[in-house]
């Protein structure tokens, strides 16, 4: 009897608001250590918290994106630990009474569609961090992070491999993103995943699970929970039992090693938070932030296909991220043609941002810039291949494409007569290369059609040039 896995997501988004979710500081990420603490960040006494209203209206707009419902009467507990990054003594968080609750994903994982249920997303505070061997080899604690607004994202126990939970990941980070509620930057630890794993034999109940913690990147989401597995089912073919316990992935071992015994809900003591009033959310507050909810992928998907008769793949890829849709629809918007403009992305851009390890969002070529580009093509100003060196000079400058042409006199050459002249002289340097095309190997045309662009310095006309040599030829 084969083993079978089992495995939920505890999702850490950190939301996108300027200030904590209890104080006016910023949440601006990398500067100086202590520099974005406030005294109610710091728990000083008599400070009392203030609930940041834009934190609600996140939570709401991932509700509305995961078929979940919204708790009317929400409200805070404080979740008790020690630890020196927690200056209060205790997390303020969401246990009773979560923001949303009760909603679902669809993922596709191998060509099959399997629905992942959302247990809860509840609002909390983050701690902050300890920098170890920053002074002297000691260890010292940063609070900037402290308070900054996370939305937790538990899944039910639905997942049963690696697979399935990367897929699962992926989707919430698209929706997270897409929507805006978060910048998904794992790296920086705005996008972080726990991941709760067990096995245990068919018909026999649940195994022990163990806890891996803070996950940064979709590779090691996989690769964590694959070792785990493995790890376990050695354990127990051996004889051994399963320790309930929090365990953290060593991405240059690829393995796990225990971190701490693993706490249960009462271990924290959780009770109402006596500074923070419930919270009602209207109906009319819901309505609002659904009057700002944006098309989601699929849909805009099948928008960009209708509208702009692009093919599936190229929709698809355009519509994977919020900003590559937005700076495509830009484009379109300034003039472009949407054909050429999805060609362009998925080509040129795509290359330069992958060569470049960057999002399209810091591109520094704007979706107009590009569009102006692509106007001279169009209007055959210049060639294509022209146009991939005005790129160029355009990724490295804040010149218009127009500027650029003007500047390196790149204008595409269409007059007959020149473009005569540079056939005639490639046809008198080339005799044998005439004869065999004249008996019979026409793909010759594309060496002269290569000669003439040379000698032309790329500037005549590839249509022209191709229309005159086959007619000089077969003449």
């Amino acid at each position: 009897m084969s083993w079978e896995v089992v495995i939920g997501l505890e999702v850490h988004a950190q939301l996108t608001t300027n200030t904590k979710i209890f104080s006016g500081s910023s949440t601006a990420y990398g500067a100086d250590p202590n520099t974005q603490a406030s005294l109610v960040d710091l728990a000083m006494p008599g400070t009392l918290p203030t609930l940041n209203r834009a934190v609600l209206d996140k939570a709401i707009l991932f509700a509305l994106a995961t078929n979940s419902n919204v708790e009317r009467r929400t409200i805070f507990e404080r979740k008790h630990y020690f630890y020196p990054d927690l200056p209060k003594g205790y997390q303020t968080s969401q246990l009773d009474k979560p923001v949303v609750y009760e909603g679902h994903l669809d993922i596709e994982v191998n060509g099959e569609t399997k629905r992942i249920r959302i247990n809860r997303a509840h609002l909390e505070e983050d701690a902050g961090s300890s920098r170890h061997g920053v002074v002297y080899g000691m260890t010292g604690v940063d609070l900037n992070r402290a308070g900054t607004p996370l939305l937790e994202i538990v899944s039910e126990p639905d997942l049963n491999s690696a697979e399935e939970a990367v897929a699962y990941l992926r989707q919430l980070h698209q929706i997270v993103t897409w929507l805006g509620i978060c910048d998904g930057n794992m790296q920086e630890g705005s996008f972080r995943c726990d991941a709760n794993v067990s096995i245990h034999k068919s018909g026999t109940p649940l195994g022990t699970r163990t806890e891996l913690k803070n996950i940064n990147s979709f590779r090691f989401v996989g690769q964590a929970i694959n070792y785990e597995v493995e790890r376990q089912i050695e354990v127990l073919e051996a004889g051994g039992e399963i320790v309930q316990e929090t365990r953290l992935y060593d991405s240059d071992k690829n393995e796990t090693r225990s971190m701490r015994s693993k706490a249960e809900a009462n271990d924290y003591r959780y009770f109402h938070c006596p500074d923070l009033l419930p919270i009602i959310i209207t109906d009319e507050a819901i309505e609002k932030v659904r009057a700002t909810f944006p098309m989601m992928p699929e849909e805009l998907k099948a928008h960009f296909m209708e509208t702009y008769e692009l093919p599936e793949y190229d929709a698809g890829v355009l519509t994977h991220s919020r900003v590559m849709s937005d700076y495509f629809v830009a484009m379109v918007e300034a003039g472009a043609d949407a054909k050429m403009s999805a060609n362009w992305l998925l080509g040129d851009v795509s290359a330069h941002l992958n060569e470049k390890e960057i999002e399209i969002d810091a591109f520094t070529v704007s979706a107009e810039r590009l569009a102006g580009l692509l106007a001279r093509i169009s209007d055959k100003t210049i060639s294509n291949n022209i146009a991939r060196k005005v790129f160029t000079s355009m990724v490295d400058s804040e010149l218009s494409a127009d500027e650029i042409i003007e500047r390196d006199g790149l204008k595409q050459v269409t007059d007959t007569g020149a473009i005569d002249g540079w056939i005639s002289e490639v046809l008198e340097k080339n005799p044998k290369q005439v004869e065999q095309y004249r008996g019979g190997q026409t793909k010759l045309l594309g060496f002269f059609v290569g000669q003439v662009m040379k000698l032309s310095r790329g500037k005549a006309d590839p249509a022209m040039i191709n229309q005159m040599l086959a007619k000089k030829l077969n003449d």
